[in-house]
């Protein structure tokens, strides 16, 4: 019983934010997407500074939030100095924040490390949800990449949870299996194909085989590599703000590995 309210339980917050992210997507312009990029840039990070940080911490906590919110506007603004400039100049800062603070004999400088870190994974990589909404047809792009990762995890775990039997990294993420990984694959292919099929015609088939394929891979290790994070910490999930899904980057952890992935082929293997 428990099982199956914990599976509703996760359906219905899975529809609610589907449903809220396509009208969205498809209503909304660059200048609204960014803004609900920004906050789930926000959010994100906000869970990350928990699992590395813990309590306290509060002057590095504050600085990476503020230079996460402008990175995604820096995006809009187009502008690849902006990014740079902010990049820098959180560096620069959050270092000089770390000295004022220094009250030991042997200072430990991992606090910077955590902060930018935490800046070029969560802000940065997120921040090309925006890149592919400004591309011509940016909507098509920005939902491809949500059809080969939602798709490709919800295969995932029901392959896994009926034929999985072989664990795939254990070490790192308990559930994960090489079978409900190779559903994954499969069903991320299958996802993209269909998805190009109908709504981006234009394109070659042959690009969509590969976007899914090899997306659905990079997903994967998107999916892995949060999960270390919280492993090294000593946490299950990032937070508890989705009943039924853990934390917002428990669902965003194989998407924000996956839009880059799917921004930088477009732009540089079709052109």
């Amino acid at each position: 019983m428990a099982t199956h309210n914990s599976n509703l339980q996760r359906w219905m917050t899975g529809l609610a934010l589907a449903a809220v992210l396509l009208l969205i997507i498809v209503m909304g312009s660059p200048v609204v997407l960014t803004a609900i990029v920004a906050l789930v840039i926000v959010i994100g990070l906000w869970e990350y500074n928990g699992i590395v940080f813990g309590p306290g911490h509060r002057a590095e906590k504050t600085e990476s939030l503020l230079f996460a919110f402008l990175i995604p506007w820096a995006v809009l603004a187009g502008d690849a100095r902006w990014i740079a400039a902010i990049l820098t100049f959180a560096m620069l800062i959050v270092f000089m924040v770390f000295l004022w603070q220094v009250r030991k004999s042997f200072p430990d400088p991992s606090s910077v490390m955590k902060v930018m870190f935490g800046l070029l994974y969560i802000p940065l990589l997120t921040s090309h949800f925006v890149l592919l909404r400004k591309l011509e047809g940016g909507i098509y792009w920005v939902l491809l990449v949500l059809v080969i990762g939602i798709i490709g995890d919800t295969v995932a775990l029901y392959v896994g949870k009926s034929l999985g039997k072989r664990k795939l990294l254990e070490a790192v993420s308990p559930g994960k299996t090489v079978e409900g990984t190779l559903g994954l694959i499969a069903g991320s292919t299958l996802a993209a194909c269909v998805f190009g099929y109908f709504w981006l015609p234009g394109v070659h088939w042959i690009h969509f085989p590969v976007l899914g394929f090899v997306g659905g891979i990079i997903g994967q290790l998107g999916d892995l590599c949060e999960s270390a994070i919280k492993r090294s910490h000593g946490k299950k999930d990032a937070s508890d703000l989705l009943p039924g899904h853990g934390g917002l980057m428990d669902r965003m952890d194989s998407l924000i590995f996956l839009a880059p992935f799917v921004y930088y082929y477009r732009i540089f293997v079709m052109g």
